[in-house]
């Protein structure tokens, strides 16, 4: 039985989600953050405001997701030979859509969002990927995605999925797995203070039996005076008892820090402290997120009202330094972001030596060559992040080419640093 064209629709996607949930299929139990306070935060920012949405929200969305599932194996896009080729037939097959719905007289669902004349332009550049409303084409094509990724993960969000009681999530789960039996892991963003205040522990035991697998904390630091600083709306005790419980509840348990949180003032406290709320939590994974500080969020202005110094790159590798060398759990630190300067991966305690040894040979580097090692690590994230340089970092390089490649040489400390602020503002989070 072949599908009706007219009935396919898009559904609502998780724009914002871990690195491990790339390739993931996502379903939004909840737009956006209800907290949506932290001064560092620049996502969550646009679009629709906060909301909770109910079951059969979700049961129609998983039910127009598995609809383009059976679309795309009708057509034999993404079956068995998994190619980038697919995303062209992709866009054919909306294009068919489309002009059935233009012949049927039926209005797009999906409206082009609006962008704000106020919005900063470095903000302006990361919307396509911090997507409030997905097209037809966005949702075609995350189904593929997560065809191409081998289609046994599913991340639920957005924000903070611990809010929802049990019954709640073993109701989604168990819809997502009848339309998608190949689905072997889920996950969801959390906060500490949701599984510290708001979930029991026999909450927690019920996400695990219903098929949660891993939830995800951006916990960003154990110092409270700099949870206080950037309003993140928690302590570290709450940080500490969420993240026990989760993993007493048998879920696995993955947590985000940010290096440079604390700025000058409290770098030593924030490290230190950030090392001994992660020795107690001893969580499966730590992420490391170093800080940027983004155009038009409260920290950007207490920066420039001198309420918040912003730590070196030296000093931001010195404070990953102390957090290698101080936790005492056996966990796993991932260094899988774009705004790392150091790639530092490794098993605690297995691999302290050898990431320390990683971690001191930058340190040792001259001022003059941290600069260029810092230019050059930037220019190989920014590359791999999005597959080549956009204009004006292209422009802002063109002094320095010679022969075909880059010579920075005769190029200045001032330069240097002006270009890899440049890059580092468009760099992923």
């Amino acid at each position: 039985m072949r599908i009706d064209l007219l009935s396919v629709k898009p559904f609502e996607i998780c724009s914002i989600r871990p690195p491990t949930e790339n390739y993931s299929l996502t379903f939004r139990l909840t737009r956006n953050c209800y907290w949506n306070k932290c001064w560092f935060c620049p996502v969550y920012k646009f679009g629709t405001r906060y909301s909770k949405r109910g079951i059969e929200e979700v049961k129609e969305d998983i039910r127009r997701a598995k609809l383009i599932d059976n679309l795309l194996s009708e057509q034999g896009i993404g079956n068995n030979t998994y190619s980038y080729a697919g995303y062209s037939r992709v866009s054919e097959l909306v294009e068919r859509i489309k002009s059935a719905n233009r012949d049927a007289d039926n209005r797009d669902e999906c409206d082009k969002e609006e962008i704000s004349e106020d919005l900063d332009p470095g903000l302006v550049w990361f919307l396509p990927w911090f997507k409030d409303k997905a097209t037809l084409e966005d949702s075609f094509n995350h189904i593929l995605s997560w065809r191409m990724g081998g289609g046994k993960t599913c991340f639920m969000g957005d924000a903070d999925s611990l809010i929802f009681k049990p019954d709640f999530i073993t109701e989604a789960i168990d819809q997502i797995k009848i339309n998608f039996p190949s689905i072997q892991r889920f996950t969801v963003y959390g906060r500490t203070r949701s599984a510290a205040r708001l979930r029991t522990l026999e909450d927690l035991k019920a996400y695990r039996k219903a098929g949660l697998n891993r939830v995800h904390f951006g916990i960003e630091s154990g110092s409270d005076a700099v949870l206080k600083l950037v309003n993140k709306g928690v302590t570290r005790d709450e940080h500490i008892e969420g993240g026990i419980k989760t993993r007493e509840a048998g879920l696995s348990c993955s947590v985000y820090v940010m290096p440079g949180l604390g700025g000058v003032k409290w770098w030593q406290e924030h490290a230190y402290d950030t090392a001994d709320v992660l020795t107690r939590i001893s969580p499966d994974y730590i992420r490391l997120r170093s800080l940027q500080v983004f155009p038009q969020t409260p920290l950007d202005e207490a920066m420039h009202n001198g309420e918040f110094a912003e730590a070196s790159e030296e000093q931001v590798v010195r404070e990953i330094r102390i957090i290698v060398e101080e936790i005492d759990s056996d966990t796993e630190i991932m260094s899988d972001s774009a705004s790392n300067l150091l790639n530092i991966n490794g098993r605690l305690p297995d691999d302290r030596v050898a990431m320390l040894r990683e971690i001191d040979q930058y340190l040792a580097l001259s001022k003059r060559d941290k600069l260029l090692f810092s230019l050059e690590s930037r220019l190989r994230s920014f590359a791999g992040q999005y597959g080549g340089l956009t204009r004006d970092i292209s422009n802002a390089l063109g002094p320095f080419i010679k022969n075909g490649g880059l010579d920075f040489s005769g190029i200045s400390d001032t330069d240097i640093d002006d270009i890899i602020r440049l890059i580092r503002s468009k760099l992923m989070p």
